[in-house]
């Protein structure tokens, strides 16, 4: 038996869980967000909890079983809460300016680098930190993971864009010649 897929899926105050036949559609205070049903998986709404079961023990219908219920307890907790990244710019000259929808960052090319964020997704600026936001996990990641590639952290001096709680490992300079 799957250990995630066993466990139910609590259903807070405020939050509706439609479930049809191809897809399951969650509501809450923050928005609203959906998925597809998988095929060798059933979900039932029973009183304050939902409840992911599997049609057999094959493969497929194993790792279906875990995917589904932890997709919908994302999806809860992002219509509820919500999800957020933070990252962290270092480098001398670099600088971020914007927030909601659009950030303009100088990151020591010979122009300035815009980005540009979808719908649904937030972004604040702190002094030299970015905050990603928005209800959908996946999206939130995703955004955070495009940002940081515009240019990565490099291992000499630790420039660039990194996580928060992500730790660069320094590499010692050249040995100066004698």
């Amino acid at each position: 038996m799957s250990r995630i897929g066993k466990l139910p899926v609590a259903i807070p105050d405020g939050v509706t869980i439609t479930v049809d036949a191809d897809t399951i559609v969650v509501k809450g205070p923050k928005g609203e967000l959906s998925t597809p049903v998988l095929s060798h998986v059933s979900v039932k709404v029973e009183d304050k909890e939902l409840i992911v079961t599997r049609a057999n023990d094959e493969k497929i219908s194993k790792s279906q079983h875990g995917l589904v219920r932890s997709l919908i307890q994302n999806m809860v907790v992002g219509v509820t809460k919500g999800f957020e990244k933070q990252l962290e710019v270092n480098g001398v000259g670099f600088r971020i300016n914007g927030g909601g929808q659009s950030i303009e960052m100088q990151l020591g090319f010979s122009h300035p680098v815009k980005y540009q964020a979808p719908q649904g997704v937030d972004l604040k600026v702190d002094k030299m930190k970015i905050t990603v936001s928005g209800i959908d996990k996946q999206q939130v990641g995703q955004i955070a993971a495009e940002i940081r590639a515009l240019k990565k952290p490099e291992p000499y001096k630790g420039k660039g864009i990194k996580y928060v709680d992500e730790v660069i490992l320094r590499k010692a300079g050249k040995a100066g010649a004698k």
